[in-house]
């Protein structure tokens, strides 16, 4: 059998690898168009910034490796120019010897990865200091020119992973940052009130941020000097870095009868097949779907990139491995920022039919006494079932464990019930006595059934509409003075019972303190007494304080 792999990076490689693993007899063929082969693209940024020292770093291996290690043999700068399913070949030009040939197969698999946007204005003209940062090639334009044109100031489009962790590494190295971002809000895979977390550290390191905007009209010639936004904003640079996202590409298959999915990507069954049984896809250039709802997804990372070529190279050669899904899991790091999602949205959960539950839970990522500092989790589960749904989380440390446990909870339809029942490990140096994850689950499960609680965006939509609600804030008279919820009353939370009185039973009530826990205690008591309806406010002052200052901003 021979297996011919178009593509060496995550997915491509890892095709070659899982069958030689199963399979010695077979012939095993890659061909990537590229010089280099199996490199980090993640990496990129932190090479660009001088945190990894060697750009070597970023190419673990190289065809040697896999040929000595494997019998792999691995062709880079050729690039397959068309593929042909009905007489199984491909036809590839070896731009080193300067020809072309036709190369037959028994399978084929499809690793050409995505390709990066390039918008307007961007695609009028080339520009010498305008990068993106996808390719070794593109990192090595980008080292070289930093190294030798004196980079004072950049401009970044877009605010993916990408570009925010661009963002940080030039930020290190000196260089003046601006960001000009088409949504409204930064990083707009997150919800919009946890994004400004984003937004004021951004601001705090001088980061220029334009949101709502894009580039309009670019001057320079040989060179970008100044972009001038939609807005009117006009910024100086000596460097761009375009970063708006990627798309799969599936040129190859666009001249077959090879089926594409909804999201753009090749369409793939469970083992990664495509509509011909001979030919699979897999990595950027692959459509998945959504562990949750079921429905299609688009989700180009490296991690699923890898399990898709692993589960494609077992099938080849006689295995049982299926791909699952994915919940589309993210994390970065923002200078001393983590942020992380994993699973649906409010918004995408209403989308797919859920009656989601939506809260707030700040906790330290372990005992303040050992230094412990807040992270933010907003979390969202289905009302009806319990079924945890998704979450994002931001803070200092802490997060990328929380994340993942969410995130293997969810992989196996953990209910909100169930986080409180984890048996996760305890020390103060690593976690509190009840984990934030466990409060997540606890809080989840509350909101769901008797204890219901209200964002901040929600109740000031219910104030705006006129709807009776009465707010009391249960934390001290000096808490209170310094800010507090707009019509809030205060009655500290020692004194509620007795005060009880003041207040109206059948008014919807609202209870809030500093972060929550206390506000869920006065919640009990109201509701014990013969209170109608009594919510916690999500995530307390605190919360609601962000949520004020972002709808300011």
């Amino acid at each position: 059998m021979k297996i011919v792999v178009i593509g060496s990076v995550a997915a491509g490689t890892s095709v070659a690898a899982k069958a030689r693993r199963n399979d010695e007899t077979a012939e095993i063929v890659v061909y990537d168009e590229g010089q280099d082969i199996s490199y980090s693209v993640c990496g990129m940024p932190y090479y660009l910034g001088g945190e990894a020292e060697s750009i070597d770093a970023l190419i673990p291996r190289d065809a040697k490796w896999f040929k000595d290690r494997f019998e792999i043999g691995i062709h880079t700068n050729h690039h397959v120019t068309s593929i042909h399913p009905s007489v199984k070949e491909i036809e590839v030009y070896d731009r080193t010897a300067g020809e072309g040939r036709r190369e037959t197969y028994d399978q084929l698999v499809l690793a050409t990865g995505s390709y990066s946007l390039t918008p307007p204005p961007f695609n009028l003209k080339t520009l010498e200091n305008v990068f993106h940062v996808k390719t070794m090639e593109n990192t090595r334009d980008i080292d070289q020119y930093m190294q030798s044109n004196n980079v004072k100031s950049a401009a970044i489009i877009g605010s993916g992973f990408i570009g925010l962790e661009m963002a940080e590494q030039l930020t290190r190295k000196g260089i003046n940052v601006s960001i000009v971002e088409l949504a409204e809000q930064v990083f707009p895979k997150i919800d919009a009130d946890m994004a400004y977390y984003i937004e004021e550290k951004l601001a705090e390191q001088h980061i220029e941020l334009h949101l709502g905007d894009k580039v309009n009209s670019i001057d320079g010639d040989r060179k970008a000097e100044r972009l001038v936004t939609q807005k009117g904003a006009a910024l100086s640079v000596d460097l761009v870095i375009l970063a708006v996202g990627v798309r799969p590409n599936t040129l190859l298959a666009e001249d077959t009868n090879i089926a594409l999915g909804e999201t753009g990507a090749i369409k793939v069954n469970e083992v990664m097949q495509t509509s011909e049984p001979d030919v699979y896809a897999v990595g950027d250039v692959a459509e998945s779907f959504n562990l949750i709802t079921g429905q299609p997804a688009y989700h180009p990372l490296g991690s699923t990139a890898n399990k898709m070529g692993r589960i494609a190279g077992d099938h080849l050669t006689g295995g049982s491995l299926t791909f699952k899904g994915t919940l589309g899991t993210g994390i970065f790091r923002l200078f001393d920022l983590t942020v992380a999602y994993t699973g649906l949205s409010a918004a995408e959960a209403e989308k797919a039919g859920f009656d989601p539950v939506i809260i707030h839970n700040i906790k330290p990522a372990h005992a303040t006494y050992t230094g412990g500092q807040n992270m933010v989790i907003k979390a969202v589960a289905d009302r009806e079932s319990g079924r945890v749904l998704g979450a994002q989380i931001i803070g200092s440390e802490g997060v990328d464990k929380r994340i993942d446990v969410l995130a293997t909870a969810m992989t196996f339809n953990a209910k909100a019930e169930d986080l409180f029942h984890l048996d996760l490990a305890y020390a103060p140096p690593f976690s509190t006595t009840k984990d934030p994850v466990h409060y997540t689950g606890m809080v989840l499960e509350n909101a769901r059934k008797d204890l219901p609680v209200i964002t901040p965006e929600v109740l000031e939509e219910r104030k705006a509409a006129g709807q009776p609600v009465q707010i009391i804030d249960v934390r001290s008279m000096k808490a209170y003075l310094k800010n507090h919820v707009q019509d809030a009353m205060n009655i500290p939370m020692p004194d509620l019972r007795k005060r009880s009185a003041e207040l109206d039973r059948d008014t919807f009530t609202v209870v809030y303190c500093n972060k929550g826990v206390t506000s869920n205690t006065a919640q009990n008591l109201l509701i014990n007494i013969g209170f109608k309806e009594v919510a916690v406010l999500s995530g307390g002052n605190t919360n609601y304080q962000h949520y004020q200052k972002s709808k300011k901003a």
